[in-house]
């Protein structure tokens, strides 16, 4: 039997899918027809400024930790080593200056979108210009967000991957467009759970299989734990992951996204304060960080595990094309 062969679905993981999708559905259809149904405005968009705390961090921590981060990471530190953790630096400075410097000025101001304030501090062409640009770039983003976990979700099922796209795409717009806001949060807040008990049974079963100190030889023996070589250092812009742009230019763009990206903006203006906005805010980066430290580690057990026949290097898998075979 092959590798392949034995990481396929059985029944029990079917089932488990089906109910994963099924509750997401179910969450949208109850909050359109429950309260007031989604019928204003601040209702669907803002979940009635009415969320706790809780969720609107754990969506917030869902909305940007896809499965490109599930799935990416872990393959960052299989190819190429321990630098990329330099980058858990980074949004701590993102997150508190998100929280203590953007977040005041459009809750203060009560606005549903970042937008607004740029109609409100220039004029309607630049409002329609920034919507239209942040439109494009989600479009291109959730365009691979999406074949991301197709990817996973044929590799393991065997299922056609614009099948895997199409199914996803459809069970997100359907809830989304029942259950607005609140639909959004409560079923990130699902999926965050789910991606931290799935990152942790990959650690458990890894060191129970390896051990620690053999998957940190492992890494130590094949040059991958170079997180405070010279190299790290290297003032060269040229140079791929040094600390100095995983850090300051990771903190440069965390900042943008937590503190004008209108995915987060939105989730944060939907608590009924601005000190809960900030609380959320925080609460949300121990998510960041712990999820971004169980990748990291993740691959650098899949590393330990495949050392002695790593499927790159006898060209099993392509570098581009990982998940897929």
């Amino acid at each position: 039997m092959s590798v392949a062969d034995t990481t396929r679905f059985g029944i029990a993981d079917y089932v488990v899918f089906a109910i994963m999708l099924a509750i997401s559905a179910a969450i949208g259809l109850y909050f359109a027809c429950s309260g007031k149904k989604q019928k204003s405005t601040r209702e669907f968009l803002m979940a009635d400024r009415s969320m706790p705390v809780i969720p609107v961090a754990m969506s917030m921590f869902a909305s940007f930790m896809s499965a490109i981060s599930i799935l990416g990471i872990p393959a960052e530190v299989y190819t190429y080593g321990t630098m990329y953790s330099w980058s858990i630096l980074a949004y701590i400075p993102a997150v508190f200056l998100s929280s203590h410097l953007y977040i005041p000025v459009f809750y203060n101001l009560q606005l549903t979108s970042v937008y607004e304030y740029l109609e409100l501090r220039f004029n309607r062409p630049t409002r329609m210009f920034g919507a239209f640009c942040y439109i494009l770039q989600m479009v291109l983003y959730m365009s691979i967000v999406l074949y991301a976990p197709s990817l996973a979700v044929s590799a393991v099922t065997g299922m056609n991957t614009w099948v895997s796209v199409l199914s996803i795409g459809v069970v997100c717009t359907f809830y989304t467009a029942l259950g607005g806001m609140k639909a959004v949060m409560w079923t990130d807040t699902l999926q965050a759970l789910i991606m931290f008990m799935g990152m942790l049974a990959v650690l458990i079963q890894g060191f129970k299989t390896l051990g620690w100190s053999q998957v940190w030889q492992d890494a130590a023996d094949s040059g991958r734990t170079d997180l405070f070589t010279k190299k790290a250092f290297d003032p060269n812009p040229l140079v791929r992951h040094t600390a100095w742009n995983l850090v300051i230019g990771g903190a440069i763009y965390w900042t943008g996204t937590y503190g004008t990206n209108q995915a987060q903006v939105q989730r944060a203006l939907s608590v009924p304060s601005l000190k809960k906005a900030k609380i959320a805010y925080l609460l949300n980066l121990p998510g960041l960080l712990l999820i971004i430290a169980c990748g990291i580690i993740a691959g650098l057990i899949i590393y330990s595990y495949f050392r002695m026949c790593d499927p790159i290097a006898n060209g099993r898998l392509t570098a581009s094309d990982q998940v897929n075979r």
